[in-house]
């Protein structure tokens, strides 16, 4: 089990530093913008956490941005409520077990768990890079992504999850390589 507590409050606290003049800036998302990214972790949050509760419906039926990306009217205070929840909901070990079901796909509860991990963190690194903010990932978190995409990219890039991967320096740290497997090149922004 993996505590999803750290990483919730550091893209939370992301979440609170974007300007209003950034929302429409770009990201490492290339088709998404900071607004639709950040309504995407807004989305993702109340997802991921009610297939970690395995209550499964509406939010787990529904495939990401199915209904586009549009920010939530209170998103500043609504979003990081959501990452708190989504964190504890992920604290019970039932999450992690059995089947459940996000994206209407069912799978899992231990894959989902580090599809949701991915997903927090990446998207985190995404909206900070994209609006001059730091983000940081514990070493012990960066060791479980880089695994968990290495094995989710093996057959290659993950229509609709993931871009290509990139190629980086063969030395460098595995957040950096996770990154690299999501498609996303970790010198976004500052080349």
């Amino acid at each position: 089990m993996i505590d999803m507590g750290t990483v919730s409050a550091r893209t939370a606290a992301v979440l609170g530093g974007v300007r209003d003049g950034q929302l429409s800036g770009p990201t490492p998302c290339a088709e998404l913008s900071v607004g639709q990214v950040v309504a995407h972790v807004g989305q993702l949050a109340a997802a991921f956490g009610a297939a970690a509760a395995k209550n499964l419906g509406e939010l787990t039926d529904s495939p990401p941005g199915a209904d586009g990306y549009p920010l939530d009217e209170g998103w500043r205070d609504d979003y990081p409520a959501r990452l708190t929840a989504f964190a504890q909901a992920w604290r019970a070990p039932q999450a992690w077990a059995g089947m459940t079901r996000v994206g209407a796909v069912d799978l899992p509860g231990e894959l989902c768990g580090l599809v949701a991990l991915t997903e927090v963190v990446v998207h985190g690194w995404d909206i900070a890079v994209a609006t001059g903010q730091a983000y940081t990932v514990d070493d012990d978190i960066a060791t479980v992504l880089l695994g968990h995409l290495t094995a989710f990219t093996a057959g290659g890039p993950v229509e609709g999850l993931f871009g290509a991967p990139v190629t980086i320096a063969a030395d460098a740290g595995d957040f950096a390589r996770a990154l690299a497997l999501s498609g996303r090149d970790p010198a976004w922004g500052r080349v």
